[in-house]
C-alpha cells in the first residue's frame, strides 16, 4: 500500500458499503468534531427557549366551572376504574396510564397532539383516532367529552 493511501486511512474504519456489499474505509470523525456539534445542538436547544423543565400548556384553561363539571364527569363516567385521576374520589385504576399532569403532555395515546379539540374527539370515540387501542367509547356526549378534555388539560 502507498505511503499516500495508508496516511489517508489513519483512523479509518471499515464499513460495509451497503450498494455494492464491498468492506470500504470511511474517515472516522474526531471526538472534537462530534463533540462540537453537540455543544451547538445544545445551545440552539437553550436559544430557541426550549428548556426541559416546567412549561405552560399551550391551551387556555377553561373556567372553573367547566373545570369542575369535568373532574365530576370523570367520575359519573368511571373513568377512575382504568385511571388513576388526582382530584377525582375513587380513580386508582392501573389498567390505563395516569392522568397526572395530563395538561403537561404533548400527546395523547403517544399518537395525537394534546390539544382541547382532539382530546374531546377522543374521549367521544377513541377508536375513530386510534384504531388499535384498548380505551374503550364510554358514550359521553360532544359537551361533556368538552367539559372533561377541560379538566384534564388543566392538571399540571
Amino acid at each position: 500500500m502507498s505511503d499516500a493511501r495508508e496516511r489517508r486511512l489513519v483512523g479509518a474504519a471499515p464499513v460495509l458499503h451497503r450498494h455494492t456489499r464491498v468492506m470500504r474505509h470511511v474517515p472516522a470523525r474526531p471526538l472534537a468534531t462530534s463533540m462540537g456539534w453537540l455543544a451547538v445542538a445544545a445551545t440552539a436547544l437553550v436559544a430557541s427557549g426550549c428548556d426541559l423543565g416546567e412549561r405552560a400548556p399551550p391551551h387556555a384553561i377553561g373556567p372553573e366551572a367547566q373545570l369542575e363539571r369535568g373532574r365530576t364527569l370523570m367520575a359519573h363516567y368511571q373513568c377512575g376504574s382504568c385511571h388513576a385521576i388526582p382530584e377525582v374520589a375513587a380513580a386508582r385504576g392501573q389498567n390505563g396510564p395516569p392522568l397526572a399532569a395530563f395538561g403537561r403532555r404533548s400527546y395523547i395515546a403517544g399518537h395525537l397532539p394534546n390539544r382541547p379539540e382532539t382530546l374531546a374527539r377522543w374521549i367521544l370515540d377513541p377508536a375513530a383516532l386510534v384504531p388499535d387501542t384498548p380505551m374503550p367509547a364510554m358514550g359521553v356526549s360532544p359537551a361533556d367529552a368538552r367539559d372533561m378534555a377541560a379538566f384534564l388539560l388543566a392538571l399540571k
